[in-house]
């Protein structure tokens, strides 16, 4: 659904990435792993469009979005989680959500749709989003994306700074979701074990250059390891 074809970025003279390819499915994950400083969060917001590109084309279900503002992107179905766990730290949990589905049709269904996929949500919806542990902050980032109703969604870092057992948790919901069928994923981590775990294929990126791609899966991760030389 989304591809990346001989991508070059970066900031004002700088270029950061060189000449990547890349490729995600229509309902599937694909990940993209690498070093702190490898180019990765830059890659990603070329794709949405906070970045422009130098050379090279985006496509998104085969139409050439390079050109599109990151709002006209959003409206075709893109969907991007930043590094962070972002959100609104004085408004509430359930402020947060209203927000983005304010003035959508079934705004609230969508809503009563999250917090099912998320039920952590729910018991915290009157509290401040700054006063969240990390983990909440992340579900709630990603809530607040899947309202759009993406057919792409874009997360960077989702697990940095996360125990153990809310990875596993996000893990499984974003498995959940690329099982139905109309959403693609792609997914930069640091965790290996997690993005392998998630992804149908990989990309190891090393200064700005995919240097290894292959199937995902656990098999994988001595692979990638080498790749990385770790």
């Amino acid at each position: 659904m989304l591809e990346l074809v001989g991508v070059r970025t970066g900031y004002g003279r700088t270029e950061i990435i060189h000449g990547i390819d890349l490729e995600v499915p229509r309902d599937g994950v694909a990940a993209v792993v690498g070093h702190n400083g490898a180019g990765k969060t830059t890659l990603l917001r070329a794709a949405v469009g906070l970045l422009p590109v130098t050379s090279g084309r985006i496509l998104f279900d085969g139409e050439d979005i390079g050109a599109l503002r990151p709002s006209a992107r959003v409206a075709r179905g893109l969907a991007y989680v930043p590094q962070g766990q972002q959100s609104f730290g004085q408004l509430t949990c359930a402020e947060n959500l209203q927000v983005v589905a304010d003035g959508r049709r079934g705004g609230r269904k969508l809503i009563a749709d999250m917090l099912d996929l998320f039920p952590a949500l729910v018991p915290l919806l009157d509290r401040r989003a700054g006063l969240l542990s990390g983990g909440q902050r992340q579900q709630l980032a990603i809530a607040r994306a899947l309202i759009t109703q993406p057919r792409m969604l874009i997360l960077d870092e989702p697990t940095e700074g996360i125990q153990p057992s809310v990875v596993a948790e996000i893990e499984n919901t974003i498995l959940e979701l690329t099982r139905g069928g109309n959403l693609g994923v792609l997914l930069v981590e640091q965790h290996i074990g997690f993005a392998l775990d998630a992804a149908e294929r990989y990309y190891v990126v090393e200064s700005g250059r995919v240097t290894s791609t292959g199937v995902g899966g656990a098999d994988s991760a001595d692979t990638v390891r080498a790749a990385m030389a770790i």
